[in-house]
C-alpha cells in the first residue's frame, strides 16, 4: 500500500551518499527499468541474499545482465458495481499476471525485454484488454548514454511525477506502455525527459498489442529538485465529448512542487489545458493538493495525509469552449483501490490515516467524498469515459467512500494484501439512476524481485 510518490522518490536517491554510507539496493519499481543493480559488481556491496544472483550477471568485460520477475493474484468481488447500474454488477473475477524481465547492459548500451503473461478468470460478461492480453511484450527498447543523455527507443512504460496525468495503470491487470522515443537530459541536478510515443493498445489475443493508431503524445518533462515544470501535447482522432465524436487537440502545462521537512510532506499540482475539438476551443484545468504529517514517536507510527483535488467539467455545450479536463494516461486506481469515478468533472477531499502495526503489517483507514465541478457536466470514470450524464440534475454531491486496506510484506518478494470499500451514493447518482451502495473486496498476492 506504499504510495507511488514515496517509491519513486526513493528509486530517485543516489546510490551512495556523500557522506560515504554503505550502498543500499534500489526500491522495486513498477517500470523496473529505473532499478541500478551495476553496484552489485563491488561484492562489498552484497549481502549474500539469494536475488543477487539474478540482479548482476557478469557475462564479460563491462557486461551484465539483471533479471526479475513480478507475480501476481488478484482477486475482485463487487456488489452493485457502478450503484447497480453496471453489466453485471455483482461480478467476482480473478486476475492472474506473469511479468519476468531481462536487462542487457554493454558498456553505455542497454537492452531491456518484459513480455507479460495476463489473464483473467470469472470477468462478466467478459474480459476486456485490460484485464487479459494473454502473452504479449509489454516493454521493449534500447538505450543509449552519451554524456548526459540518455536515449531510448521502443515500447516503454512511463511514470511522470505522481501520475496525475501519464502513469503505468499498475493497478489494473495490464499495465499501460508506449511505443517511441524518449531523450533524457542530465543538468545539474535537472533532469529533462523529451517524449514522442503513442500509446499501446492491448488486445484479447497473444502478440496481438498494437500502437494506438488514433492517439499520441509528446512534449517535455523537468524533474527539478522539489519541483516538476512540463509541457505535454496530446491528439486523438476519435476522441468523444457530450455525445460526439471528434479529432482532439490539446496541450497541457503543469508545475509541481513536492518535498518533505522533518515530518510533514507535500505535493501541489496544478494543470492547465487548452487546444480545439470539434471547432471549440478547450480550456479546462485541475488543482492537486497532499499534506500529510509522520508521527514517529505516538503508538502504530501514524502518518496522516490529507488530499484534495479540483477537476473542471464543461458549463455549456453551446458556448463554444469545453471545460471538460483529460487526464490523458492517469494510474489505474486514482482515489484508491475502489475508484469508481475519475479525475474529471469532479471536486474531490480524501483524509487518509496509515499505521504500522509491527511483524511487516501496515494498515490504512481512507474515507472519501466526491462533488461535481460543473452541473452542466456528468461524471466520468478513470480513463475519461461519460458514466452519468448531467441530466435534469442540479445535484453537486457524486457520494461518499471509505475504505480499509492491510498489506503484510512476508518476505521482501512477497506481499500478501486485502481491502474492504464501500461507495454511498449522493444525491446526484440518485437522481440519474440506479442508487445502491458498491461494496469491494480485494485480495492480493504479489512476489517480485
Amino acid at each position: 500500500m506504499r504510495s507511488l510518490f514515496l517509491l519513486l522518490a526513493c528509486a530517485a536517491m543516489p546510490a551512495r551518499a556523500q557522506s560515504g554510507e554503505p550502498w543500499q539496493p534500489p526500491m522495486l519499481t513498477n517500470t523496473r527499468y529505473g532499478e541500478d543493480w551495476g553496484k552489485l559488481a563491488d561484492p562489498a556491496n552484497r549481502d549474500g541474499r539469494w536475488t543477487e544472483n539474478a540482479k548482476y550477471i557478469l557475462l564479460g568485460d563491462d557486461t551484465w545482465l539483471s533479471t526479475g520477475i513480478e507475480l501476481r493474484a488478484r482477486s475482485e468481488s463487487y456488489r452493485d458495481n457502478l450503484w447497480g447500474g453496471a453489466d453485471a454488477p455483482d461480478d467476482s473475477y480473478l486476475w492472474l499476471r506473469a511479468m519476468p524481465y531481462a536487462d542487457l547492459h554493454v558498456g553505455k548500451l542497454r537492452a531491456f525485454v518484459q513480455p507479460i503473461a495476463a489473464y483473467a478468470i470469472g470477468v462478466v460478461p467478459s474480459a476486456g484488454p485490460i484485464d487479459q492480453s494473454r502473452v504479449d511484450l509489454l516493454q521493449g527498447f534500447a538505450q543509449a548514454d552519451i554524456g548526459p543523455v540518455t536515449l531510448r527507443a521502443g515500447r516503454q512504460m512511463l511514470s511522470l511525477g505522481t501520475e496525475r496525468i501519464v502513469g503505468t495503470r499498475y493497478g489494473p491487470n495490464v499495465p499501460l506502455a508506449f511505443d517511441g522515443a524518449r531523450a533524457d537530459v542530465r543538468i545539474g541536478k535537472a533532469t529533462i525527459s523529451l517524449l514522442a510515443v503513442k500509446p499501446v493498445q492491448p488486445g484479447l489475443a497473444s502478440f496481438d498489442d498494437a500502437t494506438s493508431d488514433t492517439k499520441a503524445l509528446w512534449g517535455a518533462y523537468a524533474a527539478l529538485p522539489a519541483l516538476d515544470i512540463y509541457y505535454l501535447g496530446y491528439r486523438n482522432r476519435a476522441a468523444r465529448f457530450g455525445g460526439r465524436q471528434a479529432r482532439e487537440l490539446r496541450h497541457s502545462v503543469g508545475v509541481r512542487s513536492h518535498g518533505k521537512r522533518g515530518n510533514w510532506r507535500w505535493n501541489v499540482e496544478g494543470v492547465y489545458q487548452f487546444g480545439t475539438y470539434d471547432g471549440q476551443r478547450i480550456a479546462a484545468w485541475t488543482l492537486g493538493m497532499e499534506v500529510g504529517h509522520d508521527f514517529p514517536t505516538l503508538p502504530l507510527s501514524p502518518a496522516a495525509t490529507l488530499r484534495f483535488n479540483i477537476v473542471s467539467g464543461d458549463r455549456d455545450r453551446g458556448d463554444g469552449r469545453l471545460g471538460t479536463f483529460n487526464a490523458l494516461f492517469p494510474k489505474g486506481k486514482y482515489f484508491g483501490e475502489l475508484s469508481p469515478v475519475g479525475p474529471t468533472n469532479i471536486v474531490s477531499v480524501n483524509p487518509r490515516v496509515g499505521f504500522d502495526l509491527g511483524s511487516s503489517v501496515s494498515a490504512s483507514v481512507a474515507a472519501m467524498a466526491y462533488w461535481r465541478y460543473s452541473r452542466g457536466d456528468g461524471v466520468y470514470d478513470i480513463p475519461g469515459n461519460l458514466i452519468r450524464a448531467a441530466g435534469d440534475s442540479d445535484a453537486r454531491f457524486i457520494g461518499q467512500e471509505a475504505e480499509l486496506a492491510v498489506a503484510w510484506q512476508a518476505s521482501p518478494e512477497w506481499e500478501l494484501s486485502t481491502s474492504v470499500s464501500a461507495f454511498a451514493p449522493g444525491a446526484f447518482i440518485r437522481q440519474t439512476g440506479s442508487a445502491r451502495t458498491i461494496l469491494m473486496l480485494g485480495l492480493e498476492s504479489n512476489f517480485r524481485f
